[in-house]
């Protein structure tokens, strides 16, 4: 559940930083009240803190993690 947590701050930090590329739009700064707002800053944080889980991702065991997933399958 965490794991699809952080991919999902991380897509969402993603399509921010590609909208500062294409657009030179900061969404996050918009909502957050400019770069240097709390709201923003929070933001920015939580993401950056997703985007160090999802690297852990990067090391785990994937053939365990494929028998888990089909054993939940199987009891459904």
């Amino acid at each position: 559940m965490l794991d699809k947590i952080a991919l999902t701050l991380l897509i969402i930090g993603g399509l921010n930083w590609g909208s500062i590329g294409i657009f030179q739009f900061d969404l996050v700064a918009f909502i957050g009240g400019g770069q240097n707002g709390v709201i923003s800053r929070i933001i920015y944080i939580v993401v950056a803190l997703a985007a160090i889980w999802c690297v852990s991702l990067l090391f785990r065991d994937t053939e365990e993690t494929v028998i888990s997933d089909r054993h939940e399958f199987s009891r459904q």
